[in-house]
């Protein structure tokens, strides 16, 4: 992720992409709680951008709010941590010479997290994460959520890889 001094985003267009298929076979989340839709530029075991598609048929606008629907922030930061998820398993899935492990990711902490921008119907998440370490089975990330070249959330989270 290149996030300019201006706040532009670099978008790059190199890397692997991962259809909503291969996600779930990734991650175990379904809906309604799978919160991305496709991923691209897959650099395994450094950074991944996640899109999600916001429309007003989601369930959480029934009531967040029904005469003016905002995307809760929160749910934003889980689309980061869903993007997150995906790409450590994409990387032990390739590690693991194609093979899937029997892995789960699961939060351990969610850190300096900012909402900017309220996320509405119609708009395109860019769920931009970037691998800041890994120790063992401990991953953090940087994540920003972007709408067009607004910055809408952003957190650092750490993850955790473990047995199911």
């Amino acid at each position: 992720m290149n996030v300019a001094e201006n706040n532009v985003v670099n978008f790059e267009s190199s890397g692997v992409t991962l259809d909503l298929a291969e996600i779930q076979t990734l991650i175990p989340h379904r809906y309604p709680f799978l919160l991305i839709d496709r991923i691209e530029n897959v650099h395994l075991a450094e950074s991944a951008i996640g899109i999600k598609n916001v429309s007003l048929n989601e369930w959480y606008f029934q009531g967040h709010f029904p005469d003016h629907p905002i995307m809760p922030g929160v749910l934003i930061i889980e689309a980061l941590a869903q993007t997150a998820a995906a790409l450590v398993m994409k990387t032990l899935t390739v590690q693991n010479g194609g093979e899937k492990p029997g892995n789960i990711v699961y939060f351990m902490s969610i850190d300096s997290a900012k909402f900017r921008r309220p996320v509405v119907p119609g708009d395109v998440l860019h769920l931009k994460v970037v691998k800041d370490r890994a120790r063992g089975h401990v991953w953090k990330f940087k994540g920003e959520a972007w709408v067009g070249n607004e910055l809408a959330d952003e957190a650092v989270f750490t993850a955790m890889i473990s047995q199911k």
